[in-house]
């Protein structure tokens, strides 16, 4: 039996190994083990157990001493030594003993025409499960015959294991499930969780280490582009804010839908595919990722009529973060390969709980830094462990989970970008309006999406701007397809009492958090934040 070098990690006398199959035939295998089942349109639908979003608390990278100097240490890059690592891989690796394996080949990133620019990295994953084989398939960029035939050695080893369960007081970690990267040995490991979206964060957070050495800016964010003049934008946020349902512009390309790389030559996606959420999917307001939820997509959690296997995609019994996974070319008008030009707009989402922050606002070089490093959002029900409703956050360049380096790594790389390339800046609330949450709503999408349009077409730039003092921001007194009363938020409240104190203390939320974490930040950039 051909183990494609599996036994030099430690894998020994497994019952079969699989080698890129495809996702039929991946496919075939999960409903073979009884991994998941059919929904009406073909997705193959699998349940997560109790691990249903990410598990931060659980993730760990190796303090070598080839890394050391380069990591955030702290709450987010929590280290462990090379010995814990080692001893939970050659546990894991003896689970895996005896049982199927399946492996894919990919790669991270595409390559411009250019060949001093090279952006691809090469990903071998090991999987338990079939269907996770399936997703990671369908999300990294997918080799050609020729490419699989000189593919070589990997540039980093990932292996997923759910079923094998780390012993806490044992192995030295919080809980069941442990997501380690070991950055000097190309190697990570995840244990215990099913959720595929931990594979794919690993190998995000990878590309954010190696990169920047690259010349690479690695950006948490979403690109699409003009089909005629190719003008590019990308959608930084959090999940939640809208990265991939705004990117998803059917009148536009889309490039990828959550994580990009700036270059000399352009951006391009890390991806081939794109991982959306389910939860109160509607196919009028989202038809193109309703469309790709067919044979050949996974879905999360998203619980199915079991007697018509039509989904219900207001059900979240199980999570509101119930998701789909599906090859970018899934999309109509998706742009391949995934390249784009240098961006013309970069659009930072926020998810404001508070109701409180315009629904969009031009942002200054300054101000564009500031709310960078800021990255102020609201995590959103189910997409990490223990959310259960919008909580409001600071995550550093609005990737902070999946940043190994220190935050001014990626802001002066950001910073440099937008003065060369003259590049406008706005930020966007797709969060709630007419109150916070529990008592306003969340924004309307058509609204979300007029404004948008109006930011990439130049519509924006004709119009008057109202200067907000206490956030320091420039606010469109009107746009197109957009009802004004909306645009000034403070209109939307009926109590006007209630708004100006929620607006107060969210202004002195952003002064605390920038005074603490950033205490020497040029002073030009300090002050184009909030006035508290």
């Amino acid at each position: 039996m051909e183990t494609y070098g599996i036994e030099k990690l430690g894998i020994l006398n497994p019952k079969a190994v699989h080698l890129n199959m495809s996702p039929p035939q991946l496919i075939e295998a999960a409903i073979r083990r009884g991994e998941g089942v059919f929904s009406n349109t073909g997705a193959l639908t699998v349940t997560t157990g109790k691990y249903t979003g990410r598990s931060p608390d659980d993730k760990f990278i190796v303090d070598s001493p080839g890394v050391h100097d380069k990591i955030a240490w702290g709450k987010v890059n929590v280290p462990t030594t090379q010995e814990k690592f080692n001893h939970i891989k050659d546990k894991m690796c003896a689970y895996l003993q005896g049982r199927e394996i399946f492996i894919f080949d990919g790669f991270a990133g595409y390559n411009f025409d250019d060949p001093v620019i090279n952006c691809r990295k090469k990903f071998r994953v090991i999987c338990e499960l079939a269907s996770e084989n399936l997703f990671i398939h369908q999300l990294l960029v997918r080799p050609t015959p020729d490419e699989l035939g000189d593919y070589g050695e990997p540039d980093y080893t990932i292996i997923a294991a759910p079923g094998f369960k780390t012993i806490p007081d044992e192995d030295g970690v919080n809980s069941e499930a442990a997501i380690m990267i070991d950055y000097e040995n190309h190697m990570v490991i995840i244990a215990g969780s099913q959720y595929a979206g931990e594979i794919k964060k690993s190998i995000f957070s990878v590309l954010n280490f190696v990169y920047p050495e690259e010349s690479i800016l690695p950006m948490h964010c979403s690109a699409n582009m003009d089909p005629e003049t190719r003008s590019t934008a990308v959608f930084f946020g959090l999940s939640g804010t809208g990265k991939t349902t705004l990117s998803a512009d059917p009148k536009r390309m889309l490039i990828g839908d959550d994580e990009h790389g700036w270059t000399e030559g352009g951006v391009f996606n890390f991806e081939g595919g794109c991982y959306a959420k389910c939860i109160d999917l509607d196919p009028e307001k989202e038809p193109d990722i309703y469309g790709a939820i067919r044979f050949g997509a996974l879905m999360e959690n998203v619980i199915l009529d079991p007697r018509t296997g039509i989904p219900d995609f207001s059900d979240a019994s199980l999570t509101e973060n119930t998701r789909v996974g599906y090859p970018v070319n899934f999309i109509k008008n998706a742009a391949i390969p995934g390249i784009g030009n240098i961006p013309s707009q970069v659009i930072f989402l926020t998810a404001d709980a508070y109701g409180v922050l315009p629904p969009i606002s031009k942002l200054s070089e300054d101000a564009a830094m500031y709310q960078f490093v800021t990255g102020f959002t609201s995590k959103l029900a189910g997409t990490e462990r223990g959310i259960t409703e919008p909580q409001p956050t600071f995550s550093t360049c609005f990737g902070a989970p999946f940043m190994p380096l220190d935050p001014s790594v990626y802001a002066e790389m950001l910073g440099e970008r937008l003065k060369k390339y003259n590049t406008q800046v706005y930020l966007v609330n797709t969060g709630w309006t007419g109150g916070p949450y529990g008592v306003g709503h969340r924004m309307n999408l058509k609204y979300t999406r007029a404004m948008i349009t109006a930011a990439l077409n130049g519509e924006l730039d004709k119009v008057e701007y109202k200067h907000d003092e206490l956030f320091n921001l420039e606010v469109p007194q009107s746009c197109p397809d957009v009802p004004s009363e909306i645009l000034n938020p403070r209109d939307t409240w009926q109590d006007k009492e209630a708004y100006d104190k929620s607006a107060k203390n969210l202004a002195h939320e952003f002064y605390e958090n920038f005074t603490k974490k950033y205490p020497n930040m040029p002073k030009h950039i300090v002050d184009a934040g909030p006035k508290a």
